[in-house]
């Protein structure tokens, strides 16, 4: 797992876990931060890097955001009183923000995927995204793309030796 810690100024925050494969899989429509409902067994694993985001997914039902398919590992030390791994977490959002993502979703393709968990000010939060999902011929564009700037970088690098 990678361990990024930033520290822009006022806002800094720690980097728990990050969901690149969404990055890859969908083409991202707009960000919004949530704070997360947990206890606090989960809040120390997610202290130790212990989640993981692949394949979780974000879903609005009777007026609340619920993240589904995160794995939070168990806390060693809590033994039998420790929480449920995968269990749907509550996400903390104004109404207003999760009504306007539901009149979002119930449009044909889009979706909401979690990019990536941390914590600001002490506090957990998840970055959530609107998504639509991208098909194969456009991840094979993104590849090539990606590919041939490597390799555009490289010549530039070795013009300048």
């Amino acid at each position: 797992m990678a361990q990024e810690k930033r520290n822009d100024g006022a806002d800094g925050y720690e980097l728990v876990a990050d969901n690149r494969k969404a990055r890859h899989d969908f083409f991202i429509e707009e960000t919004l931060e949530a704070g997360m409902a947990l206890t606090g067994t989960e809040v120390k694993s997610l202290r130790g890097h212990r989640a993981n985001l692949r394949d979780s997914y974000a879903r609005i039902k009777a007026g609340e955001a619920f993240l589904h398919g995160v794995h939070i590992g168990a806390y060693a030390p809590a033994g039998q009183f420790s929480h449920k791994e995968t269990r749907p977490r509550k996400l903390l959002m104004h109404r207003r923000e999760i009504e306007r993502l539901w009149g979002r979703v119930r449009e044909r393709g889009y979706s909401l995927v979690p990019l990536k968990i941390y914590f600001r000010d002490g506090r957990a939060k998840v970055e959530i995204a609107l998504v639509k999902g991208k098909r194969l011929y456009d991840k094979r564009e993104a590849i090539a793309r990606k590919s041939m700037r490597r390799e555009i970088e490289r010549t530039i690098k070795g013009r300048n030796r």
